[in-house]
């Protein structure tokens, strides 16, 4: 008998899913929480073997719930069960340590069967997610393939962009003149295929 706990604010769904996992045999309730603070206080005590969490929830998140359960109990399993496709979340939850990620409009029948298979030492998402994820990590190799293209000078001075330093800063620390670090400015833009310093910089930190 697999022991699951849930984290869910909202009491209808809160209450929705715990009839769910209590109808599923193989499966057993230990508890069923609000909010991150509660879980935390209530769920080293249970320790189950699996947990449906939120993420957006009042005062912690349910990323940071998982985080921190996580470091405390490796072997415990977190599907995200939520209403977000947001890739920085996606990311940030399986960062976090999560197994899974299930939108909540996939319905009962669907949260059950994920549960089912990271249970069996899988990782389900939902369909759109799992595209997210896809076209996300698509993006990151075509921004690192095109980073290659900078000359050593030039990535040297995008890193010191991306830390906030203005032209002047950039100069002092790689002893050349503002007008050089202006060149090799220009010379990214027109290798990364950006305008703006902004644009550059997002290309940078997403390598």
């Amino acid at each position: 008998m697999k022991v699951v706990c849930i984290v869910e604010d909202k009491n209808d769904l809160r209450e929705g899913m715990s009839m769910m996992v209590q109808l599923s045999p193989g499966f057993t309730l230990a508890g069923s929480y609000a909010n991150a603070e509660e879980a935390l206080e209530h769920i080293p005590d249970v320790q189950p073997d699996a947990v449906l969490m939120d993420i957006n929830l009042p005062g912690a998140s349910g990323i940071d719930c998982v985080n921190v359960l996580k470091s405390k109990f490796p072997e415990m399993l977190f599907l995200m069960c939520t209403a977000y496709e947001d890739t920085d979340k996606i990311f940030d939850s399986l960062k976090a340590g999560a197994s899974g990620y299930i939108l909540k409009t996939e319905g009962p029948a669907k949260i059950m069967e994920a549960l089912h298979e990271m249970m069996a030492g899988g990782s389900p998402m939902s369909s759109q997610i799992a595209r997210k994820v896809v076209a996300s990590f698509k993006e990151s190799q075509t921004s690192n393939k095109v980073l290659q293209n900078l000359t050593d000078k030039e990535s040297q001075v995008l890193a010191y962009l991306a830390k906030g330093m203005l032209n002047k800063e950039v100069a002092h620390n790689m002893s050349i003149s503002p007008a050089t670090v202006r060149t090799h400015i220009q010379n990214i833009y027109g290798k990364l295929h950006v305008n703006t310093r902004v644009e550059a910089v997002n290309l940078f930190l997403k390598r």
